[in-house]
């Protein structure tokens, strides 16, 4: 389907153009697809390789936390972990990844004051418990990553999608409605050409016979 336009050496040139700039950008975004699909494609695989051991790794640490309820009772426990030692938040800032602002994200802790992780004495405690504690505080930042991870995927997943739809558009409709004006404009400039010649040459022929 060729776009609706006057046949003239104006709008020809005009359109090689929008051509010449449309291939381009076609290039340049399909380029920036390939190198987003190699980016996405390892942050997935750190994203698995993470998640499991994150997974692994919690599952101990809720095991270890259910045996230390088991052997304390649920008031003791409660008890030994009501009071937190020190306060965490979240500090998230952004960075740029092939034009994707994706999140980068780290802890803030305030309140600690001592070398400990646990808040609690070690009377009424089991083994369990301190080995849970440290295991949930030891999985902390790992499981921070890889929440930053997952939404970068998604963000670059979206960014992937936008840059596929507009690569289509200039691929399979915009370009093919260039070269098709392009062309039937040129056909057209020749078909008047060659009507300005037989004109000529008649006026010539006419001419000649007076």
């Amino acid at each position: 389907m060729r776009l609706n336009v006057n046949p003239t050496r104006m709008e020809l040139t005009n359109l090689k153009k929008r051509l010449n700039v449309a291939e381009k950008g076609h290039k340049l975004l399909k380029d920036k697809q390939d190198e987003l699909m190699k980016k996405f494609i390892d942050m997935i695989r750190l994203n698995n390789d993470l998640r499991v051991k994150v997974e692994n790794e919690l599952s101990q640490s809720l095991k270890d936390f259910m045996m230390a309820k088991a052997v304390m009772g649920t008031e003791v426990l409660e008890e030994s972990i009501m009071i937190p030692i020190e306060e965490i938040s979240l500090d998230i800032s952004k960075k740029n990844i092939m034009g994707v602002s994706v999140p980068e994200m780290n802890f803030v802790k305030k309140g600690k004051d001592n070398f400990s992780i646990y808040p609690y004495g070690f009377v009424q405690t089991t083994g369990e418990l301190d080995m849970a504690i440290k295991k949930f505080y030891d999985i902390l930042p790992s499981l921070l990553r890889l929440a930053e991870i997952e939404k970068s995927c998604q963000l670059m997943a979206d960014e992937i999608e936008k840059t596929r739809r507009r690569v289509n558009a200039l691929e399979y409709i915009m370009i093919p409605q260039l070269e098709e004006t392009i062309k039937y404009i040129t056909m057209k400039l020749e078909e008047n050409e060659r009507g300005n010649i037989v004109r000529l040459m008649k006026v010539k022929l006419i001419i000649e016979n007076e």
